[in-house]
């Protein structure tokens, strides 16, 4: 393992001292990669806040709102590659200074990097689950529906928003197809888990579990504004083991963290490669 610059030491050494690291990735974890992040560096919404789970499964018009920007945004998203906070991250694992890691993006880039243990928090968009029968058929399966049902919309083109959506402005999506489940002709969602949705209890309770066994908490990319993530800082925080966190900005644990690195994820961890 190289040096860390001095100004990163700090966070080599906390790496150093501890052999079973719980490791939560946010969103700056995966800017890099050109997959941009929710919020501004105080914690606060950069945009329109996501989709909510109740208003796509009662409302025909959000799931059309909502597919239409996905068949554009997934153009991108789909091809989306680690960068090296991914592989450091990896490397750590590899090391074997990291117990779990817990992700909340949806991006499966920590796997495409080679990291073995990786709980997906809030689900992965690479798949999409009827909500009817429970089916599930890849993203990229899907896109090519979506596109035979849409072919007009193929030639649009937008800005990059979070998670594989894009800012379509101005559109009216009463036109815009969304084909059903070919098994049921139930609704078909992303396999992950919306704002208003529940985030599954044995995912919840196998998180929990390695945070059990840790001896600190590394904190990467993430504001922590969103309680499914929070809850786990306070968790750690109530068994007294050090937490570190690499941000831009703001986050929701400030009080609680023992060290706090504030540059980019891929710079702070450069010294694990």
């Amino acid at each position: 393992m190289a040096n860390a610059p001095l100004a990163n030491r700090p966070l080599q050494d906390f790496v150093d001292r501890h052999e079973k690291l719980f490791v939560l990735t946010g969103a700056g974890c995966s800017t890099n990669s050109g997959i941009p992040d929710y919020r501004d560096g105080n914690g606060n919404w950069k945009r329109t806040q996501p989709v909510n789970f109740q208003a796509f499964m009662s409302e025909q018009h959000t799931r059309q709102r909502y597919w239409a920007r996905s068949l554009i945004g997934w153009r991108r998203f789909g091809r989306a590659k680690p960068n090296d906070a991914h592989h450091a991250l990896a490397r750590l694992e590899a090391n074997g200074r990291c117990g779990m890691l817990l992700t909340q993006n949806v991006d499966r880039l920590h796997q495409s990097a080679g990291h073995r243990e990786v709980i997906d928090l809030h689900g992965r968009l690479d798949l999409v689950r009827c909500m009817g029968c429970g089916a599930n058929t890849s993203r990229e399966e899907f896109q090519h529906a979506l596109g035979r049902a849409n072919a007009t919309w193929l030639a649009l083109d937008a800005a990059d928003a979070p998670d594989g959506d894009a800012d379509l402005e101005h559109e009216d999506f009463s036109s815009f197809q969304v084909p059903p489940c070919d098994a049921c002709g139930g609704i078909l969602k992303p396999d992950v888990v919306f704002f208003g949705e529940n985030v599954p209890r044995e995912v919840v309770a196998a998180a929990q579990d390695h945070l059990a066994q840790a001896d600190a908490m590394l904190i990467v990319g993430s504001s922590l504004m969103v309680y499914s993530g929070f809850r786990f800082v306070k968790a750690a925080a109530q068994r007294n083991i050090p937490i570190a966190a690499v941000n831009l900005g703001r986050t929701r644990a400030d009080d609680l963290l023992t060290l706090k690195v504030e540059e980019r994820c891929e710079a702070a961890l450069a010294f694990l490669l």
